[in-house]
């Protein structure tokens, strides 16, 4: 007999009485939002919560089928302040003007304070993006199944290169200034995931298999958000890399800016690393857990890894990198082999890489030459992930066609 898939017991048993069930099987969402960047809010549980601005508007575009026109429409739209194409759909048009402004509580002065942390750190920063949240993803089960049922799933490589592109962007000195990109990603990527929540909802294969019967709610925005500057700062700490109090928060308001940019409410986003580390509790490290899509797409990013590396053991020791960041019990779960060259090699080796290369930075030109090195790094895996096209997040119009 099949397991139901909860929108199936939504629709046979009523829906009061799913949630109730539901509700039973799943802690109550504790996390106050005196914590958040307001410090004020509804409180209300985020399962429960998604995009109430975007997605009526995207769904109407997907079923009006004004997406391809939009899209190519929105292509050359690249620059945070570049005026907005000609012949979009007034509210659409409308929507974005609203979501690519700053909100009230953004400081510039931080967001330059926070490129410099990220001028010195982008090779970790690179490693922990790639490696700690990237190969976490696959173990985040929601996400894992959104990504695999959805248009992006049906070319990996597309579909990481947006999302390197995020991560890159957000690295730059004009990330969110007028010239910058950083701003244009996060709302485009906001409008993808509303196209996401009105699809894959008729998907079969992911109904099959999902807990949950609209995907991508501001839960799972904020669990994916902890994949990454959370899990970023824990490792650094783990890695006794000194970091100044202001290039610390000067790191988290890039990323509370990001979160913002993204559709995240307010009273959601953490005001400080320890509301952050509060949040995460209860939200990412609850839910790491194995499924068979999270297993075939952690596959997939390592042999994307391997192409970019393009040597014989480059699947190997991208495995390891996974071992040694995520531990053994997730490479476990993805089915990591172990390498015992390369897993010993980083257990020994990269506390001391980390050693000199601290002791290196105090150098006049150290930061300079290790951003140039960084930045070249950064750039080749966009173009490889790109093909040497522009990379451009869309609106989807449909599923995976692999799993219609």
């Amino acid at each position: 007999m099949e397991r139901p898939s909860r929108r199936n017991v939504l629709i046979g048993g009523g829906t009061l009485g799913a949630l109730g069930a539901l509700s039973v099987a799943t802690p109550a969402w504790t996390w106050s939002p005196t914590g958040s960047v307001v410090g004020a809010g509804a409180g209300a549980d985020p399962r429960w919560v998604w995009d109430d601005v975007a997605d009526p508007i995207v769904a109407d575009l997907i079923k009006t089928g004004k997406v391809p026109e939009v899209n190519k429409l929105l292509r050359n739209w690249t620059k945070n302040g570049q005026t907005l194409p000609a012949g979009l759909p007034s509210d659409l048009k409308n929507f974005i003007e609203q979501a690519r402004a700053l909100p009230s509580w953004s400081d510039q002065s931080k967001l330059d304070t926070a490129f410099e942390f990220n001028e010195k750190r982008g090779l970790y920063l690179g490693v922990l993006y790639g490696f700690a949240s990237g190969m976490m993803s696959t173990v985040i089960p929601k996400e894992a199944r959104a990504v695999y049922y959805s248009q992006g799933g049906a070319d990996m490589k597309d579909r990481i290169s947006k999302t390197a592109k995020l991560g890159y962007d957000i690295g730059t000195a004009n990330a969110f200034k007028p010239d910058g990109e950083m701003i244009v990603t996060c709302v485009k990527t906001r409008l993808a995931h509303a196209g996401v929540r009105h699809l894959l909802p008729q998907s079969p294969y992911w109904d099959k298999v999902a807990d949950e019967e609209i995907p991508i709610s501001q839960m799972d925005m904020m669990v994916t958000w902890h994949s990454l500057p959370t899990t970023v700062m824990r490792h650094l700490k783990n890695w006794k890399v000194p970091i100044p109090a202001d290039e610390a928060t000067a790191f988290l308001h890039s990323w509370q800016l990001t979160a913002y940019m993204l559709g995240i409410k307010e009273e959601y986003i953490p005001a400080s690393w320890d509301a952050a580390e509060s949040q995460a509790k209860q939200s990412l490290d609850t839910l790491l857990a194995p499924t068979p899509e999270g297993v075939k797409l952690a596959d997939i990013l390592l042999s994307l890894g391997a192409q970019i590396d393009g040597t014989i053991l480059s699947k190997s020791i991208l495995g390891s990198f996974t071992r040694f960041l995520l531990g053994d019990e997730i490479a476990g779960w993805l089915k990591i082999p172990r390498y015992l060259l390369w897993d010993n090699l980083l257990k020994t080796s990269w506390g001391p890489f980390i050693a000199v290369r601290e002791g290196l930075l105090p150098f006049p030109l150290a930061p300079a030459a290790y951003w140039t090195f960084d930045e070249f790094l950064r750039k080749f895996a966009l173009l490889f992930l790109s093909e040497g096209q522009s990379i451009n997040i869309q609106i989807p119009d449909t599923n995976n066609p692999n799993y219609p």
